[in-house]
């Protein structure tokens, strides 16, 4: 609350003296034409140096999907990152930022000029566009329809790295069965089927399976899954080993399954699998002594970063570090997908500040698995599904808090506004006729809806190109714009699994990796493990 009144020059002053406030921590050094000259040549010389290409087997490969971080969502979460740190924020550099190269993807479906999660999920991770709400088929499955899905399934990146004896991870701030993590392991023509509670009775009668009991049996021993979705697991009316009194929180099977105990019987070894429902759980295991983990810490979603009880939850970064710990010990590497898919549910709410906390966090995460693989053999990519109709605006100052107001006031209702608005959404309130004055309200509030043009319930995607960030082995085949189902066919070509894997005997892993192939033992691997499989 800033007690704001009517006047022109109130949000002007109150800007001024953020500035004020803020001016210490800009470097004098930026008044110097020479230090931006300096910069510049550093940056020459990387880029430079980027011609020396990697091309060498990328023994790891970590993909890390921000649902809904479009480009707007990734400079602003930059600007928040630098301020969290006591920064102005606008020179700051996110772990993604880092990244040497950077290509655009058209996130379009088959049927859909704005695309939704479950469409995007099976380009980015099958290699194929497809339906909007679809996913792990083709674009001649119908969403809803049961009977279009046999003989459309496609397959993932990350059974294709299975299948290459590879380990396989999956980590989401969703449930585990949502969208985007379903998609690597799922062939459903519904992405809202999370149990068969949710399915149609023909459907079921058809033989399709629900999402959750695909993710037990499709592919079988993923050897780290992690996020929430806990009630898709429990037959129905199982109260919830967290939240018993809870009856939205009670298991919602009706074939009567318990999948974690499924989990559990169906590892070759009981004695190196863990299920855990909490932090502390998860905290505690040694990754030399586990080899499956299963984490499900929420019924539904996990918490926002805001909301979450450090007791009891983790924290993103926290789970990629426990992932990729049990992970790397697999001598031929791995692949694992990260999803900070929480960003996504905070853009459709209208609450930009916990959405853009969730995208802070899932950039430390990155960094968290920067410090713990190297670069020289894994290749990194971050990107998106999808955009949001998220902006800001507003000719704000230097260093202007990215929750905070424009400098000015509208020139047609003379009322303050944040430089965060959205194009639709909940934010929409009318009061006596006009809009709502946000001196009014705390707009700082971690779940303040920003005001929006159109009124809806919920915040709808952005159709424009997201950003694809990338970095190790053949990362520079990610480069110009593409179309987004391109993404998987550089991690499987990089990484010598699908199909792509005619070059690898033209190619070698790190010096002194134990993963390393020779020329020979490269193609004799492949060709066993496609006999076998």
């Amino acid at each position: 609350m800033f007690g704001l009144r009517g006047d022109r020059m109130v949000p002007r002053f109150w800007m001024l003296l953020v500035v004020a406030k803020l001016s210490w921590s800009f470097p004098e050094r930026e008044k110097d034409p020479n230090y931006w000259r300096r910069q510049a040549q550093v940056t020459l010389k990387q880029a430079l140096d980027l011609q020396n290409l990697n091309t060498k087997i990328a023994k790891n490969v970590i993909m890390f999907l921000g649902d809904g971080m479009g480009v707007p969502t990734v400079t602003a979460t930059r600007i928040l990152k630098g301020q969290l740190a006591g920064y102005p924020g606008e020179e700051t550099q996110l772990e993604m930022d880092k990244f040497p190269y950077v290509a655009l993807a058209k996130t379009y479906n088959t049927n859909a000029q704005v695309p939704d999660s479950a469409g995007t999920a099976t380009a980015y991770l099958c290699g194929v566009k497809a339906n909007e709400g679809t996913v792990g088929v083709n674009a001649a499955a119908v969403r809803g329809h049961c009977n279009t899905t046999k003989g459309n399934e496609v397959d993932s990146i990350l059974k294709w790295a299975k299948q290459a004896g590879k380990s396989v991870g999956v980590v989401t701030t969703t449930r585990v069965n949502h969208a985007t993590p379903s998609a690597s392991y799922a062939h459903s023509v519904n992405r809202d089927w999370y149990s068969d509670n949710e399915m149609p009775p023909d459907a079921i009668n058809q033989g399709c399976k629900d999402i959750a009991w695909q993710l037990m049996y499709n592919i079988p021993n993923i050897d780290v899954i992690m996020g929430g979705g806990r009630k898709y697991m429990y037959p129905k009316n199982t109260p919830d080993v967290e939240y018993p009194n809870d009856p939205k929180a009670n298991g919602t099977r009706l074939d009567g399954l318990n999948l974690t105990k499924v989990w559990m019987d169906n590892k070759p070894n009981k004695q190196a699998a863990r299920y855990v429902w909490n932090r502390d759980q998860l905290m505690s295991v040694r990754p030399q002594d586990v080899d499956y983990l299963l984490g499900l810490f929420e019924p539904v979603d996990m918490m926002y970063e805001l909301d979450r009880n450090q007791a009891s939850d983790p924290s993103l970064p926290e789970m990629v570090a426990v992932a990729i710990d049990i992970l790397t010990k697999n001598p031929n590497g791995f692949f694992l997908l990260v999803e900070g898919g929480r960003i996504d549910h905070g853009h459709h709410e209208g609450k930009a500040k916990q959405a853009l906390t969730e995208a802070v966090q899932m950039d430390i995460a990155i960094g968290v698995a920067a410090s713990k693989t190297s670069e020289d053999n894994t290749l990194t990519v971050v990107t998106a599904d999808h955009s949001h109709v998220f902006t800001f605006g507003g000719y704000t100052y230097r260093g202007n808090p990215i929750f905070g107001l424009a400098p000015d006031l509208s020139d047609v209702d003379q009322k303050p506004f944040t430089s965060i608005l959205y194009g639709n959404g909940p934010g929409y309130k009318m009061v006596e006729g006009s809009r709502e004055n946000v001196s009014t309200v705390d707009f700082n509030h971690m779940n303040y809806q920003a005001q929006s043009a159109v009124p809806l319930k919920m915040e709808t995607h952005g159709g424009e190109d997201v950003a694809v960030f990338a970095k190790g082995p053949m990362a520079h085949l990610l480069h110009g714009v593409h179309e987004q189902n391109y993404i998987p066919h550089v991690m499987a070509y990089a990484s010598c699994v699908g199909t792509n894997w005619e070059h690898c005997s033209a190619r070698s892993a790190a010096p002194g990796d134990p993963a390393s192939m020779t020329l020979a033992s490269a193609v004799l691997s492949v060709l066993a493990l496609r006999f076998l499989f």
